[in-house]
């Protein structure tokens, strides 16, 4: 029987557009139902802010609240919400 090693996602709980981390800069082991996810918060088509974890039971949505666009993208590989962040500020 083939071992099954953990999912592992970056976490940052403030990203700026710096592309710096400023608050909770980590690793998360993903437990039973996570995946890494990613939410991007856009304001008049710029990226503001982004913030990764480890989230439970997650989906890709996208919606506008308030004049702010907020983008959930969920992947299933090692480090992968790190990965799709770098597309989002190039």
């Amino acid at each position: 029987m083939a071992a099954v090693t953990p999912l592992r996602c970056i976490t940052c709980h403030l990203r700026t557009q710096t592309d710096r981390c400023r608050r909770g800069f980590g690793v998360c082991v993903a437990k039973n139902y996570e995946s890494c996810m990613i939410l991007k918060i856009f304001q008049g088509g710029t990226l503001q802010l982004s913030y990764l974890v480890c989230q439970r039971f997650c989906r890709d949505l996208t919606y506008s609240f308030q004049g702010r666009i907020y983008v959930h993208k969920c992947c299933n590989y090692n480090y992968c919400n790190f990965k799709t962040l770098k597309y989002f500020y190039s």
